[in-house]
């Protein structure tokens, strides 16, 4: 661990920054990035790269299919739905989000 603490402290910083190209860097260092995290990453691109948000959504939407708890198709589709909505009305597709993540599983 160096003197700026460890990966995932600076990962975290780098979150609160907003900055993507730090954000990215802090997360290269980490051997495993959970599916919460991922989803903070999504939207640092939401908020800096929207060219860059759809793809990085669709690949979060991928991993929610495979590690969420008991999901059905109307979870998948709300989930898309709340990523599709998210960059216009972000209070909205944040609540969404929450909602099905909550209920499946992933904190």
């Amino acid at each position: 661990m160096t003197s700026d603490g460890s990966a995932y402290s600076r990962f975290r910083r780098a979150l609160e920054t907003g900055n993507i190209h730090l954000v990215v860097t802090a997360a290269l260092e980490l051997p495993y990035i959970s599916l919460p995290d991922a989803l903070r990453i999504v939207l640092v691109y939401r908020d800096g790269d929207p060219g860059r948000y759809e793809r990085a959504a669709v690949r979060w939407l991928g991993r929610f299919c495979l590690e969420a708890k008991g999901l059905k198709i109307e979870d998948v589709q709300a989930a898309a739905d709340a990523l599709h909505v998210l960059p216009e009305h972000p209070a909205q597709g944040m609540e969404a989000l929450q909602e099905i993540c909550v209920a499946r599983g992933i904190r």
